[in-house]
């Protein structure tokens, strides 16, 4: 085992450490503007709370993930010129950033430390994941040196994201004479994510004797948002101090190093709820999405159901009601309850809303099919069609006005294929993707929280779910209730069980079989897909990678 830097001698006299977590939110591939926005964040860290160290997160220079643009010839040399202005700034506290760096033929995934006008580390990721989300072992090699090095007196380890979570880094870290470890993450969102990193860090630290600041990302990125929750554990396995979820900011925590390096605690942050954490993963994803690509303002179809209701709620909060544009597109099967209540949510939240009937175009597309269909039953191509008639008006303003459209579909909806291709489908970004329907209704709950008046009308939330594209159409009437459809999708989509062993679980095998059946033939529909927030452990993108075209039989 071999050991980069300066190893601190032991037996030194007590020190304070000052150490600033900047958990910031970055761009991917803006190497220059990520490189300033890492200068601006440890200036402000030395003049607003005297820091000695800075830990930014994982990756920070290019940001999160940057996929092929690793493979891009340029990318070394605009990450080396990074470097070298960071250390001309000759920076007053130490910094820790993340960046690839190349070394011989192999690229890694790296934290490199700048103490002034000088690289003191570098260290390179020992375990780059190739999992869920993460197919790091495309671009990276595995490091294989301990890094601990002296910071202003102290011995300090430094590790990178999914070091942790494997045996050996932090281990590593701590038979070296480490009594802090460093973690630099880019560790992106899921329901229940930060309790799983507690327990892992209040173990890690407690059995170590190490004291553990976690720094994450915070943002959106594509379909992944980063929760950020940076936060620190004592070498006995305490929690004593923790960053907001979804909040930027440079957050400092006081050490004093003697025989363990032992942070002051701070108060913590108030445990959010499920549906509170959720809701504001959705706000940073559309939030990011939109700005960091560009976008002037959204536009979506407000039908007066609850999928479009809650997407309307995220993009105002996400943006602001001067942004976001709804539309209300009736055909006759509309119910007068629907138009009641889009106007509803249209006036609570203050954006602008139109009403644009389809009618006169759907009887223009029928006249025209007439010969055709001669002879013919009407059926879903009919229903179709009212779905593509709206996909064109949202798409024709956006064209005009350059708005990014907003589609409404659930998790639920999308994994049974209970959508139009080129209809409810078209558009740019998917807010509810990764969100079952049984979820949709308590974030409808939870938003009317949040405001003095509700903003999603109660029988919208109560009134049985429907597509409205055919009289007293109900979705229940083809598929089963969603309290049993969500339990067999997350068992078959996230946790990958057999019908076999779904139906063991307690559930009609009829039922079993058909919303398996649906899943496995709707792959064509979810790859023509736009992204979405990814909220749960596995949602439908770069999480599940399933063949079209194949013969796979889902029995046992």
């Amino acid at each position: 085992m071999s050991v980069s830097g300066n190893q601190a001698a032991s037996g030194e006299s007590p020190r304070k450490l000052r150490v600033v977590m900047a958990q910031l939110d970055f761009l991917v591939g803006d190497i220059p503007g990520n490189t300033e926005l890492v200068l601006d964040a440890a200036r402000r860290a030395s003049s607003e709370h005297q820091a000695d160290v800075v830990v930014f997160p994982e990756l920070c220079l290019t940001g999160y993930p940057p996929e092929d643009l690793l493979l891009r010839p340029s990318m070394e040399v605009r990450v080396n010129e990074a470097l070298e202005r960071l250390q001309t700034e000759r920076l007053d506290p130490v910094i820790v950033i993340g960046a690839p760096l190349r070394h011989g033929a192999l690229l890694y995934n790296a934290a490199v430390v700048i103490d002034a006008c000088e690289i003191t580390g570098r260290y390179f990721k020992r375990f780059p994941p190739n999992y869920q989300v993460f197919d790091e072992k495309r671009y990276f090699a595995e490091g294989r040196d301990v890094l601990t090095l002296d910071i202003r007196g102290v011995p300090v380890g430094i590790t990178v994201c999914e070091d942790l979570w494997k045996e050996g880094p932090v281990e590593d870290c701590a038979a070296a004479g480490a009594r802090l470890i460093l973690n630099l993450n880019a560790s992106p969102y899921d329901i229940d994510k930060q309790a799983r990193r507690k327990a892992l860090l209040e173990r890690k630290s407690r059995e170590n004797l190490v004291s553990i600041v976690y720094v994450n990302l915070v943002g959106g990125q594509d379909e992944l948002v980063f929760d950020g929750g940076s936060m620190v554990f004592d070498h006995s396995g305490v929690l004593t101090a923790e960053a907001p979820q979804f909040g930027e900011g440079l957050y400092p925590v006081d050490f004093l190093c003697e025989h363990h390096c032992q942070p002051v605690s701070q108060a913590l942050p108030e445990e959010p709820t499920l549906e509170a954490n959720v809701y504001r993963a959705l706000v940073t994803g559309v939030r990011d999405y939109v700005n960091k690509n560009g976008f002037k303002s959204v536009v979506l179809g407000l039908s007066g159901g609850i999928d479009s209701a809650v997407t309307l709620a995220v993009a105002v909060d996400a943006l602001g009601k001067d942004r976001v544009r709804a539309v209300m597109m009736p055909f006759r099967y509309t119910s007068s309850m629907s138009l009641e209540d889009a106007e509803a949510e249209a006036v609570a939240l203050g954006v602008q809303y139109d009403v644009f009937s389809i009618e006169p175009m759907y009887d223009a597309f029928m006249e025209t099919l007439a010969g055709p269909f001669e002879g013919t039953t009407p059926d879903t191509t009919e229903e179709n069609l009212q779905a593509r008639l709206r996909g064109v008006l949202l798409m024709s303003l956006s064209n005009k006005f350059g708005s990014l459209v907003l589609t409404t579909g659930n998790k639920s909806e999308m994994a049974v294929g209970y959508s139009t291709l080129y209809g409810d489908m078209a558009g740019g970004f998917d807010v509810l993707k990764d969100v079952p329907k049984t979820l949709v209704f308590r974030l409808a709950k939870y938003r009317n929280t949040l405001s003095e008046g509700e903003v999603i009308p109660e029988r919208v939330i109560t009134r049985p779910p429907s597509a409205e594209l055919a009289p007293d159409q109900k979705d229940e009437d083809s598929l089963p209730g969603y309290d049993v459809l969500d339990q067999i999708l997350n068992l078959y989509v996230e946790r990958d069980f057999s019908a076999d062993a779904i139906v063991a679980e307690g559930f009609e095998r009829v039922d079993v079989e058909r919303v398996i059946r649906l899943v496995d033939i709707n792959e064509y529909k979810r790859r023509q897909a736009p992204i979405g927030v990814r909220i749960t452990e596995r949602g439908f993108g770069k999480d599940r990678r399933y063949p079209i075209t194949n013969g796979w039989k889902s029995g046992k």
